[in-house]
């Protein structure tokens, strides 16, 4: 006998295949995938490795998520242009979805390293950091800019960029370095938003890479002015000019209940 011809019963081609056997009794009931015989005797199911291919495909469907409904118009029209077609739409979807994972990822690494931050790190400290540069999405706000209305703000960018989540993107805000060389350390003047994968867009905030001093505020946001002079009168200290912005960024919103427990970062590139 023709060894592709060879019976299987239903286990045996079930295990063939890393399958329950009761896989392969639903697909008979719904006419997506038959046997190859039916014993007449017992009304055993029986299988033949000329069908291994075909459950293959479908298995490989099923993995990607093809409805069982657009499964079997394929299988019912089969053909080379058919499957590419089906193919082109699940790996562009696949695509999408493994750059939302990526997304998440780095947004998880971030919340560990704030995670590692807090549990390490002396946060009355002020030194001096290395930073690779990145691309923000900014949005300008003034002072008389509502919270409620600044985290509107935020949603509607994550959105446009097909975020899912606010969560799934760091954000916070900026504040010129003129402004608080003049002493003006509440003037807030974007948010920023970094985006957790690549993206190709006209009018991004480039933050630039190099030494930034790095400082820490734990409470109120009243308390916030002082810090910033203590920043400046460390900078002084130690010869060092600050440009460009100042970035402020929540790092344990997710685990604190009380504001008075609140940690805003402060990173602020230093000239060269």
């Amino acid at each position: 006998m023709d060894e592709k011809n060879k019976l299987l019963t239903i286990g045996q081609f079930a295990r063939l295949h890393g399958i329950n056997k009761k896989t392969l009794m639903w697909y008979d009931e719904i006419g997506l995938f038959k046997p190859a015989v039916i014993d007449p005797r017992n009304g055993y199911r029986q299988y033949n490795y000329h069908q291994s291919s075909m459950l293959e495909t479908i298995l490989l469907l099923r993995e990607l998520d093809v409805s069982i409904g657009e499964i079997q118009a394929f299988m019912k029209n089969r053909s080379a242009s058919s499957l590419e077609h089906l193919l082109n739409e699940k790996i562009t979807a696949l695509d999408q979805r493994i750059t939302h994972l990526q997304a998440v990822r780095k947004t998880l690494c971030n919340h560990r390293q704030n995670m590692t931050t807090l549990l390490t790190m002396d946060l009355t400290e002020i030194s001096v950091i290395q930073k690779e540069e990145r691309c923000l999405v900014t949005v300008d706000i003034t002072k008389e800019t509502s919270f409620d209305r600044q985290v509107e703000m935020i949603t509607a960018e994550t959105q446009k960029y097909q975020l899912r989540r606010l969560h799934d993107a760091s954000y916070g805000t900026m504040i010129p370095v003129p402004d608080l060389y003049a002493g003006n350390f509440e003037n807030y003047c974007q948010l920023f938003i970094e985006i957790p994968f690549p993206i190709k867009k006209t009018g991004l905030h480039i933050q630039p890479s190099g030494d930034y001093i790095r400082a820490f505020h734990k409470g109120n946001w009243d308390g916030i002015p002082a810090r910033y002079q203590e920043i400046l009168d460390y900078a002084k200290e130690h010869g060092l000019t600050l440009s460009g912005f100042s970035y402020e960024i929540g790092i344990n919103e997710n685990v604190i209940e009380r504001i008075e427990d609140y940690i805003v970062q402060i990173e602020i590139p230093i000239r060269s």
